[in-house]
C-alpha cells in the first residue's frame, strides 16, 4: 500500500489497512478473478459448463483498493463481540488469545482500522458478484444455471479476543450459504442446518450424476428447494480443527501428536471435544447467543455434555472409510472368495 507520504509500505502490517492498495480497483484480485469468470461464461456459448469461482478476498492482508479502503468508518462497523468472562475460561482458547494476531486484535486501534477495510473488501466483492449476475441475466442463463454461494470460514477480527479463523464460534463457523435453483418450487430463508459437504452432492443431484455414496458424506439440498419431503433432515452439524502447527501448542507445552478438536452443534447447544485431554466446552445457544459463557465444566449440564458427546461418537462411527471401491463393487465382492480359488474353512 501507499501511505500518506507516498511511500510504499507492507500490507501485512495491519496498521496500514486504512491506506489504499497500490493497484487500482480494476486490477485487484477480485476484479481480475471476475474478469476471467465472465470471459469463461461468455466463451461457452450454448455448451454446458461448470465454474468454480473462488475469491480470496475478503482476507488478509487486509488491504483494499480505492475507493473501498475508505468506504466505511469505524462507527459504521458491527461492534466487536467479546466479554471479560472469556479470558482464561478455557486453556486452549486462552492460548489462542496469546497468538500475535489475537494480541493485535485486542487493541481498539487495530479493530477500528481493520474492520472498516474488511467491510470495504466485502463491498468490492458484492460489486463484482453483481457483474457476474448481470452476465447471467444478459445471456439469459438464470433459467438453467444452478448457483451456490458460500464461504469457507469467517474471521474473528477481534471477536472473543481473537484473530484469524480457528476455534468454533459462530462468527467463524456460521458462514453464508445461498442456493439458487432454477427448478425451485420454494424460495426463502431456511433455518435447517446445512454443511459445506452438501455442495458436491447437490451439484451431482442437479446434473443427474451418480451420487457416489461410498465417498460423499453430505446430502443434496434440492429436496429443500423443490418441495420434496426432506426425510429426517439433520438436526446437527459438525466441524473439525487440527491446530498442530499453532504456537498455542508450544506455549501450552504440548508435544507434537494428535491435536484435534471437534464441534457438535444443534439449534440449542454447541459442544467442543478436544483430543489432547483438555476439558470440553459447552455453550447454550438459546440463552447465550454470543457464546460468552462456557458451561463445559458446569455440574448442572453434565447430562447435556454426555448427550452431545454421544452425538459426536455416532457421527465418528458413521464416517465412510472404504472409499477405494464403490458400494456396488463391495456388494459384488462379498462372500466371493471361492471364485478366486480360496477355500479356507472347507471340510
Amino acid at each position: 500500500m501507499t501511505d500518506e507520504n507516498g511511500a510504499t509500505q507492507s500490507g501485512w502490517h495491519m496498521r496500514n489497512a486504512r491506506h489504499p492498495a497500490r493497484i487500482k480497483a480494476e486490477h485487484s484480485e477480485t476484479a481480475y478473478t471476475t474478469d476471467k469468470a465472465i470471459g469463461f461464461i461468455e466463451g461457452q456459448g450454448a455448451k454446458p459448463w461448470v465454474l468454480h469461482l473462488s475469491y480470496v478476498k475478503p482476507h488478509w492482508p487486509y488491504i483494499a483498493p480505492a475507493p473501498y479502503h475508505a468506504m466505511y468508518s469505524a462507527n459504521e462497523c458491527m461492534p466487536v463481540s467479546r466479554h471479560p468472562a472469556e479470558r482464561g475460561a478455557h486453556p486452549v482458547q486462552a492460548a489462542f488469545m496469546d497468538e500475535e494476531v489475537a494480541q493485535s486484535f485486542q487493541r481498539d486501534d487495530c479493530i477500528e482500522t481493520v474492520r472498516p477495510a474488511y467491510q470495504g473488501l466485502i463491498s468490492e466483492l458484492d460489486h463484482h458478484l453483481g457483474r457476474v449476475w448481470e452476465t447471467l441475466t444478459r445471456l439469459d442463463l438464470w433459467k438453467d444455471t444452478l448457483v451456490i454461494f458460500c464461504a469457507d470460514h469467517g474471521d474473528y477480527l477481534g471477536d472473543h479476543w481473537l484473530g484469524e479463523k480457528e476455534l468454533f464460534h459462530d462468527c467463524i463457523q456460521k458462514v453464508p450459504f445461498i442456493l439458487v435453483d432454477p427448478q425451485a418450487t420454494w424460495r426463502g430463508d431456511d433455518d435447517r442446518l446445512v454443511q459445506a459437504i452438501d455442495v458436491v452432492p447437490t451439484i451431482l443431484d442437479a446434473l443427474g450424476l451418480a451420487p457416489a455414496p461410498h465417498l460423499v458424506e453430505g446430502r443434496s439440498l434440492l429436496a429443500l428447494t423443490r418441495g420434496e419431503p426432506a426425510q429426517a433432515w439433520r438436526d446437527v452439524a459438525f466441524s473439525e480443527l487440527d491446530w498442530t502447527f499453532r504456537g498455542a501448542r508450544l506455549r501450552m507445552g504440548i508435544p507434537v501428536g494428535h491435536h484435534h478438536a471437534w464441534m457438535v452443534r444443534t439449534a440449542d447447544w454447541k459442544y467442543v471435544h478436544s483430543s489432547t485431554g483438555m476439558p470440553p466446552q459447552l455453550f447454550d445457544l438459546r440463552a447465550d447467543r454470543e457464546e460468552f459463557f462456557d458451561l463445559g465444566q458446569s455440574p448442572e449440564h453434565e447430562a447435556v455434555r454426555a448427550a452431545m458427546k454421544e452425538r459426536l461418537l455416532a457421527w465418528f462411527a458413521s464416517l465412510k472409510r472404504r472409499t477405494t471401491i464403490t458400494w456396488e463393487e463391495a456388494e459384488a465382492g462379498t462372500d466371493s472368495y471361492k471364485k478366486a480359488g480360496v477355500f479356507y474353512g472347507q471340510w
